[in-house]
């Protein structure tokens, strides 16, 4: 700990006096309390609060979403991340809609932190936590709660050699960074200038501490395992306003915890520490699209690329995806790292030949591309902005130069989704004596909708290291013989307040089909789970899906440091106890 965390840690606790002792103060059986009811904090309690965190205690206000000029910022994900009053997502179809915090603590510090959790606890306030604010769940949107929003907390120091507080083992490289850090930030740091990798997610506006504490996924998960695996300390305020830096010796349940059980559910993390990695000389992408002209060729295409991936594909020098559609089209966007433009397409030529056997059958293999560039220039702007269309930078003035983010990841930016799900797809499915059924149910669900293989959100394939790193964490453990995860949904938008709703019975129409689509694929692995980053906000089997067996583990984790859940999200470890919009105690 720096000396001025730990000062911060102090004045923190020798505050906490004067906003009401955690000990005595706890929430009440019936619920928490909303703006204008009985229990609400008054104007002197919400100044005593501004004064404490040093005036930094704003009214979220979303921007004026009909002003033209608005609109166009909303396309930003950097602009929407600035905006306390907004949410990446906008919403989703009968579950939750975008809506601002009555109060935010615009946090520069984990005193800041410890305040407003202190300040909450005493008031039986919802309390919500927002860093990138891209849960699709919606868990850092609240409506009447009070937010401690992280997103100031941006420094990042790399370390040649670090050692976790209390730890006797050797020194490793590694990365800090705060609670409000972007992926971009760590990879900026890490990578373009430092020469290594550290784990993280493929979308660079992601926030950091929100991905670990979810495991998280990265294009490069194949090769190098979860970014919740590669955690080695944590800097977090739990229920009890304590600022505490945990790791594998010091609450080392905790430590477990953070590493994807799930966030906003055990405290508020400030800091974290994550080991890095050598940087492959290059990284590199490869794109091909094949059009099936009748649906025995697609299913035999399938078959084909099924085999090709058990033998060849299924390794820790690919990731991301391959999208098959209902118009009988294979669309591959797959990322490698460690081999060369020539090697890479050397791995899919057996497919392209397939196809060319029967020209009458498929068209579009000839064009396969395959391109590779320096990993250490993968997260440079300056650099990347020479590739027509692979980048979109953030232009707006006074912004810090060097930010961009992918432009296929801009689709997403204030989605309101009609549905999203995902399920792991064991390796046993890749074995020849069970490659038909799942070709079977994957043709069978892209007679409903598109659905997307994710290969490196699956860690069959990884080196041994990466997946005993990842067993250690609290992530079902159905990820480490899992190939892919697939996922299926649809989305429209955006649709914050003050924007219209999408066409309702066109979205039920599609969350219906996203689901006809997953039941059919279902099929071949009954009963495997969900990445709870990115999963069915009505997912009835939550539990089990996103933890398998680590979730009794967990609970005790939960039930140690947050008897009273003071930190509730959906479908959150412990969320049992409480309506769905976690005002309300159901048990």
């Amino acid at each position: 700990m720096t000396r001025r965390h730990f000062l911060g840690a102090g004045l923190a606790l020798a505050a906490g006096a004067a906003l009401g002792s955690p000990s005595l103060a706890s929430p009440k059986v019936g619920g928490r309390v909303r703006p204008g009811g009985a229990g609400w904090p008054g104007a002197g309690d919400w100044d005593g609060l501004k004064q404490a965190v040093g005036g930094r205690l704003i009214r979220p206000v979303p921007p004026d979403v009909n002003d033209p000029a608005v609109r166009q910022l909303m396309k930003n994900p950097f602009y929407v991340g600035d905006q306390p009053g907004l949410t990446q997502s906008s919403g989703w179809l009968e579950a939750w809609r975008s809506a601002p915090s009555a109060y935010a603590v615009a946090a520069e510090s984990a005193a800041d932190v410890a305040q407003a959790v202190r300040f909450a606890r005493a008031h039986n306030l919802r309390l919500v936590v927002r860093g990138g604010g891209h849960s699709y769940l919606g868990a850092s949107n609240a409506p009447d709660s009070l937010m401690i929003w992280t997103r100031k907390m941006r420094e990042v120091r790399v370390h040649q050699a670090f050692t976790p507080q209390g730890s006797k083992a050797p020194p490793v490289p590694a990365v800090s960074v705060g609670a409000g850090c972007i992926w971009l930030d760590a990879y900026r740091a890490v990578t373009t200038e430092a020469g290594r990798y550290v784990q993280g997610g493929g979308c660079t506006t992601v926030g950091v501490a929100g991905l670990v504490q979810g495991g998280g996924f990265g294009s490069h998960s194949k090769g190098f395992g979860t970014a919740g695996a590669s955690l080695l300390e944590a800097e977090v305020v739990t229920a009890d306003g304590q600022v505490r830096v945990v790791n594998h010796v010091r609450e080392p349940e905790l430590y477990w915890a953070l590493k994807g059980g799930g966030g906003g559910t055990y405290g508020v993390i400030t800091r974290v520490t994550l080991a890095t990695h050598p940087l492959p000389q290059t990284f590199g992408v490869v794109q091909l699209h094949i059009q099936a002209k009748s649906d025995e060729a697609y299913k035999r295409l399938l078959a084909r690329f099924v085999e090709l991936y058990a033998t060849s594909l299924c390794n820790p020098h690919w990731g991301e995806q391959v999208r098959t559609g209902t118009n009988n089209r294979f669309n591959v966007e797959m990322v490698f790292q460690g081999i060369t433009a020539a090697e890479a397409r050397a791995a899919w030529m057996p497919l392209v030949e397939f196809c060319n056997a029967s020209p009458n059958d498929y068209e579009g293999q000839k064009v396969l591309l395959a391109l590779d560039l320096p990993a250490r220039k993968f997260w440079d702007a300056d650099f990347m902005k020479n590739a027509p269309g692979a980048i979109t930078q953030d232009q707006r003035p006074g912004v810090a130069p060097g930010n961009f983010w992918w432009t296929g990841d801009g689709e997403q930016v204030g989605a309101y989704w009609h549905a999203y799900t995902s399920l792991w797809l064991p390796r046993s499915l890749l074995e020849p004596a069970n490659r038909a059924k799942l070709v079977d149910a994957w043709f069978a669900a892209t007679r409903k909708w598109t659905v997307g293989f994710h290969f490196n959100k699956g860690l069959a394939g990884a080196p041994p290291e990466a997946i005993a790193a990842s067993r250690d964490t609290a992530t079902n453990p159905d990820v480490l013989d899992a190939f892919a995860l697939a996922i299926i949904a649809a989305a429209s938008g955006p649709a914050y307040q003050g924007m219209p709703l999408p066409d309702l019975k066109a979205a039920a129409t599609a969350r219906d089909r996203v689901h006809a689509a997953m039941t059919a694929l279902r099929a071949a692995a009954p009963g495997a789970g969900s990445y709870v980053n990115e999963t069915d906000y009505f997912e009835a089997d939550w539990q089990r899906a996103f933890w398998g067996g680590n979730y009794g583990r967990l609970l005790r984790v939960k039930r140690r440091y947050d008897p009273q859940g003071l930190f509730t999200v959906h479908h959150g470890v412990g969320s049992e106890g409480w309506s769905a919009d976690g005002f309300t105690r159901s048990a």
